[in-house]
């Protein structure tokens, strides 16, 4: 029950993100949006998700896993039916509303799973990495034929991809969180003063920290261009929008594959290393490969993006020695990782326009991979943050 509330919480992690872009041109023609306007658009979810995380160990302290997570999933409605306004100002701040509890949720998941499967982390991480991706994916992939099918332009495949699906997820996270065991019960209470605070003077977590913002900023770059690149070399736009859609497919297929090698490895260091070198080779053959090799490079780098996404996620537990720790370095990881995760689709759009090539823009990503390559051989060893007392 409890992984069946993790993969539909999942859903609503994701597509209420990822289901926008699609929408994007009819919905900035209805509001009459500028290109600053579309802008703090497509940037201000990833923004939310870092400053969010960091509220996440507050409410952490004073409330039960079980209500904040029931109550993010009921403001995520909300924010939806917000978003659906007549007006920018209504889009904007029901876009913020959308974002907030999935920054707070995106917290809470990790400490949830070292708590609930405290011998299966990694592959309970995988899993529920595998359906953040899948919902990634399937929400732009929905939305265009739910507003064919509705006849409404954007708002109601928006409604339909937010509101449904969280209400039912709240119903089945109260059910799954009150079935639990006596350590399921821990989990759902509240630990007022006991939770540790951030890590920000432990080495270890600011491995763990960097290695999770250099995933991000990977993953928000090859979302927000990836369609663009293969664009300017000469794909339709139909072909252009599938590769997306191969890349956060194939980006499930990684985490499962992560999942199925975790009893194996002893600590994730060559993992940490396979992910990066996957990604830099896909990279390298999406920006200069010939175009013979587009969708091999394609899913090459997907295959490193999922399988990354759910090593970062995996190894906030695996690095803890107890949930709260595992909260605590999730909020610092998450809050700085997607902060960081910002920069990576404007400064790749930035470099572009200054080069007039991608080249450039390829050159930094790749020096991004092997800074996680090296991080991951130390974050990926077998030890873990040292619990500080709580203040």
């Amino acid at each position: 029950m409890l992984l069946a509330a993790l993969a539909l919480l999942a859903l609503n992690l994701r597509a209420p993100l990822t289901s926008v872009a699609p929408l994007l041109k009819p919905l900035r023609d209805d509001l009459d949006l500028g290109d600053t306007a579309v802008g703090v658009l497509t940037s201000l979810p990833v923004l939310c998700l870092g400053l969010f995380a960091f509220v996440a160990p507050r409410l952490d302290r004073r409330y039960s896993g079980r209500m904040l997570l029931t109550v993010a999933l009921i403001v995520l409605s909300v924010g939806g039916l917000v978003r659906t306004g007549a007006s920018p100002a209504a889009l904007l701040a029901g876009t913020v509303l959308v974002a907030a509890p999935i920054g707070i949720a995106n917290v809470l998941i990790p400490g949830l799973i070292k708590r609930q499967f405290p011998q299966s982390v990694p592959r309970v991480s995988a899993f529920y990495s595998g359906a953040l991706t899948f919902g990634a994916a399937g929400g732009p992939a929905v939305a265009v034929p739910l507003a064919e099918a509705t006849g409404s332009s954007w708002r109601v495949p928006l409604l339909l991809l937010v509101v449904p699906v969280a209400l039912a997820t709240a119903v089945v996270i109260l059910i799954a969180l009150d079935r639990q065991p006596s350590g399921g019960a821990t989990a759902a209470a509240p630990v007022p003063g006991g939770r540790p605070p951030l890590p920000w003077r432990s080495r270890l977590a600011w491995q763990v920290t960097v290695f999770f913002g250099a995933q991000a900023l990977l993953s928000y770059t090859v979302f927000g261009w990836l369609p663009t690149i293969w664009q300017d070399r000469g794909l339709s736009a139909a072909s252009a929008g599938f590769a997306l859609s191969l890349c956060n497919a194939v980006g499930v297929i990684g985490a499962w594959l992560l999942a199925a090698s975790g009893r194996s490895l002893a600590d994730q260091r060559a993992a940490g290393v396979t992910v990066a070198c996957l990604t830099a080779s896909g990279l390298a053959g999406v920006v200069a490969g010939p175009r013979s090799l587009a969708w091999p490079s394609t899913a090459v780098l997907g295959l490193g993006l999922g399988a990354g996404f759910a090593l970062a996620l995996s190894l906030f537990a695996l690095r803890s020695p107890d949930a709260p720790t595992t909260a605590a370095l999730s909020a610092m990881g998450q809050g700085i990782g997607y902060l960081i995760g910002v920069l990576g689709p404007l400064g790749a759009g930035a470099l572009h326009d200054m080069t007039g090539t991608w080249v450039w823009p390829l050159a930094v990503l790749l020096t991004i991979c092997a800074v996680q390559a090296m991080v991951g051989l130390t974050a990926g060893t077998a030890r873990t943050v040292t619990a500080t007392p709580p203040r």
